[in-house]
């Protein structure tokens, strides 16, 4: 048998939704685009939303709007895909990287506390592989310190925190609908927002900050020219793609339910093996599970690298746990006086399972099986 360790839920609908979109000829920053943002807007309970070409560029634009400088300090986990701090190092800042909870994987506000600065200008928490964050202690710490909260929400569509959707929390929520997240437009991200003057800019920005947008042009029945009225760039996301983010957005409760069933599948099997550690889902939190990351306590009789090949040998594609970016060799040189230790064990002794809509009990049961055989 050969299982995947993820793969996108995709059918007829979305491709014909795509083609249909095709014979338009409006292709690029188009109608399909402005539903897709309605609707995803509708969906998280956010006042507005903004498609754009991936999540990388939505925090991007996320540093712009919040006034983030060269001359700022911004805080976030280290233990997270490095686009997260590629973001704040776009603009010239200086990424101050933060521990993790181990049993949850997000940031923790304890250890952010304690790096704030007075060059601090905002904090970037991440609702790592679909678990939402402390979003309200955060935003309470952000409100004391004067600073700006931005969530990288690249795996949480779908997920909630006390009973509301991720991107309904705050101002600046950047999503990713890449092949590997719940749904997905084969690349593309979105910014929700409850700010009308954030939204503005940041349809601005996306399209070279063009005063008159293409769409105005060609409904217009006078010639009109348009300025370039700041620096911007091409983060569009195309009538295309969103017209796949539409249709799979209709589908998103219940690839997550059935994610759900997959993920529990996992708890109850495991639940009771001693030398590793699951997923936890505490009360007021509600996961997409985008991933399901068991640890490997120091007890249990195999390392994850081999936990990770032999399972290979059986035909099951694992990955290891979320990479740290101050270990990247892109931050070999960036600062070197880290001490993230929870953050690095968390990282070398995690290992992520097969989950995917619709994955048989077959496949559940293989893994599970010669998981259990390898670990005890």
């Amino acid at each position: 048998m050969k299982i995947p360790l993820a793969k996108p839920y995709l059918d007829k609908e979305d491709a014909q939704n795509a083609y249909d979109t095709i014979l338009t000829g409006w292709v690029t920053q188009g109608p399909r685009v402005q539903e897709f943002e309605e609707k995803f807007a509708n969906y998280v309970g956010s006042k507005y939303a903004v498609a754009l070409s991936n999540c990388t560029t939505a925090l991007h634009l996320a540093m712009i709007v919040a006034g983030v400088t060269a001359d700022d300090e911004v805080i976030c986990p280290s233990m997270s895909y490095v686009a997260t701090a590629n973001s704040i190092r776009y603009v010239g800042a200086k990424v101050v990287f933060a521990e993790v909870n181990p049993t949850t994987y997000n940031i923790d506000v304890d250890d952010v506390r304690k790096k704030i600065t007075s060059k601090t200008k905002a904090i970037l928490i991440v609702h790592q592989i679909g678990m939402p964050a402390d979003i309200d202690a955060f935003k309470d710490l952000c409100n004391e310190k004067n600073l700006v909260l931005i969530e990288d929400a690249a795996c949480a569509a779908g997920s909630s925190y006390k009973g509301n959707k991720i991107g309904s929390h705050s101002d600046l929520v950047c999503f990713s609908f890449h092949p590997r997240k719940v749904i997905t437009t084969g690349d593309g991200g979105m910014i929700t927002t409850n700010n009308e003057a954030y939204r503005d800019r940041i349809k601005l920005l996306r399209q070279h900050a063009m005063s008159i947008n293409d769409r105005i042009r060609h409904e217009s029945d006078k010639v009109i020219f348009e300025d370039h009225v700041e620096l911007g760039y091409n983060y569009r996301m195309t009538d295309i793609q969103a017209a796949v983010g539409i249709k799979q957005l209709e589908k998103l409760d219940k690839i997550v339910a059935e994610r759900r069933k997959v993920a529990f599948k996992y708890h109850q099997a495991l639940k009771d093996i001693n030398c590793i550690q699951l997923p936890l889902e505490a009360d007021g939190y509600f996961s997409n599970y985008q991933s399901y990351n068991v640890y490997l306590k120091p007890a249990c009789k195999i390392s994850r690298n081999d936990l990770m090949q032999a399972l290979l040998d059986e035909g099951i594609s694992t990955r290891r746990g979320v990479t740290t970016a101050h270990r990247e060799t892109a931050y070999k040189n960036y600062q070197s006086n880290y001490s993230l230790p929870i953050s690095e064990d968390t990282s070398d002794r995690s290992i992520v399972l097969p989950l995917f809509y619709p994955m048989t009990d077959n496949e559940i049961n293989y893994v599970i099986d010669h998981f259990i055989r390898l670990v005890q």
